[in-house]
């Protein structure tokens, strides 16, 4: 057997030719490799240098702004928005407090509106790109509508690759408000959607794709966080305001209280309020009807807060004006009846206890409409509970409310004593739920009836104050205290 040195060599040669091959397409396949790692490695680095580059931004906004101005800090993640994405308009679209709508607050470039779409006209004075803006921001976005309100609602990125072929995106008339491309992600603070941060158009005419929402993403939970927490600074600040005014209007409102009550020969006044809130609603006054006569008033505006101060401020003023020289009782309470009632609420309405003493005779002349009956202690120590009919200010019709009011009298007697109050102050609550009630008051009131009115104030004070602990009243507390001198 002989073998053939020419077919060797051609065998040899191809093996040799087939081996630089193979080699040549490792090596090409390894650089192709090594090209698109290099590639990811630059395009991890440009995110890193954008995320970087976007969280020192936000911390300049922080730290050289004692008031940080969200809208600048808006602006700020919208430009990186579409510096990372090579987008060529965006926008920050917001939830409202409410929750249930969005609105645009930062807008980037000539932005499309993506509710509906924009035929060519415009209004006249405004230019197309200025009209198209106020489009855009006037424009409220219900949850769940359209593109921004469903990725609000699910709370999950929204990537149309092919704009003009989705049947969500608006096809507009006019050439620059054209979409090719859009990218919608989620703005999240804690679970919670704040808002949405959308991009259109990317400036290179590609579409967007999954690297540019996943960056745009990781932008968006790093601006959250700031807008979160601006949100909050605001928050605090329109509450700092508010307690400001507040305490302005606590101030006015403590004027109106007696400063110093009279000291008339042979009767010893006493009265404190404690409101719930900053302001309330309850009142106490007493005012000079003539030289004999002393009026007294106790009152319980229907509301808390500002409502029920503004109200007591009425009621104050119109008492003010009908008590002097008018020794009736019944008959100041229906003057204020029909002053008051008609510009009341049907929600709201005061009740009152109104009372005329006369300093010589010592004789008490009491009319209540619709308020806690008053405590009398003698000085023998017998205990009553003043009763006179009538209905709230306000509760109903005049000539009903002028039916029904009457009047008591009493003659007190050197050591007696009579407490005025509100219900804050029987219905007091401590840590249990449980309810001071009338007993612990008259119980309280008795105790300390024999030393005076100020000792009534005082005893009643502490007593409820160790019933109520740390607990927070619902309702404001007044009570007032009346002692005949012997």
């Amino acid at each position: 057997m002989t073998s053939d040195p020419a077919g060797l060599s051609n065998s040899v040669v191809a093996m040799v030719v087939l081996t630089e091959l193979l080699l040549a397409a490792g090596g090409a396949f390894m650089y192709y490799r090594w090209q698109r790692a290099r590639r990811q490695c630059d395009e991890l680095l440009k995110e890193k240098e954008v995320i970087f580059g976007f969280v020192h931004d936000v911390g300049e906004v922080f730290a050289e702004a004692e008031d940080i101005d969200a809208d600048l800090l808006l602006k700020r993640v919208l430009f990186y928005a579409l510096r990372t994405t090579k987008a060529s308009a965006g926008a920050i679209y917001l939830q409202e407090p409410s929750g249930d709508f969005l609105q645009a607050r930062a807008l980037s470039g000539v932005f499309p509106p993506l509710a509906e779409a924009v035929d060519g006209r415009s209004d006249p004075g405004l230019s197309k790109a200025r009209h198209v803006e106020n489009l855009v921001r006037t424009r409220r976005i219900a949850k769940g509508e359209g593109l921004v309100g469903t990725v609000a609602d699910t709370a999950s990125a929204l990537l149309v690759e092919d704009a003009e072929r989705d049947p969500r995106v608006p096809n507009h008339a006019l050439d620059f408000l054209k979409i090719h491309s859009v990218l919608l992600v989620p703005m999240r603070f804690h679970q919670r959607v704040l808002g949405v941060l959308v991009v259109v158009n990317r400036t290179d005419g590609r579409s967007f794709d999954e690297t540019d929402m996943n960056l745009l993403q990781a932008l968006a939970d790093q601006a959250s966080a700031s807008v979160h927490y601006v949100g909050l600074r605001g928050a605090l600040d329109e509450k700092q305001r508010i307690d400001h005014d507040l305490g302005v209007a606590r101030r006015i409102q403590t004027s109106l209280l007696p400063d110093k009550l009279p000291h008339p020969p042979g009767v010893e006044l006493a009265a404190f309020n404690e409101p719930a809130q900053q302001i309330g609603g309850d009142y106490y006054d007493v005012v000079a009807i003539d030289d004999l006569h002393l009026g007294i008033a106790v009152a319980d505006v229907s509301g808390k807060g500002i409502g029920g101060a503004m109200l007591m401020s009425v009621c104050r003023s119109v008492l003010r004006a009908q008590a002097p020289g008018n020794l009736s009782p019944s008959a100041v309470l229906k003057s204020l009846n029909r002053v008051m009632a008609p510009d009341l609420s049907e929600d709201m309405f005061v009740t009152m206890i109104y009372m005329v003493l006369h300093l010589d005779t010592r004789q008490l002349v009491l009319a209540r409409a619709g308020h806690e009956r008053p405590i009398w202690m003698s000085a023998a120590g017998a205990v009553r509970h003043l009763d006179s009919p009538g209905l709230a200010i306000g509760m109903t019709d005049e000539a009903t409310f002028d039916q029904t009011l009457g009047e008591t009298t009493l003659q007190l007697e050197p050591g007696d004593v009579v407490v005025c109050y509100t219900d804050g102050i029987t219905e007091a609550m401590n840590k249990e739920g449980q309810e001071w009630g009338l007993p612990e008051l008259v119980d309280a009131c008795q105790v300390a009836s024999l030393e005076g009115a100020h000792s009534v104030l005082n005893h009643v004070r502490t007593r409820l104050k160790r019933w109520v602990g740390e607990r927070a009243q619902y309702d404001d507390m007044t009570l007032l205290a009346l002692r005949l001198v012997r």
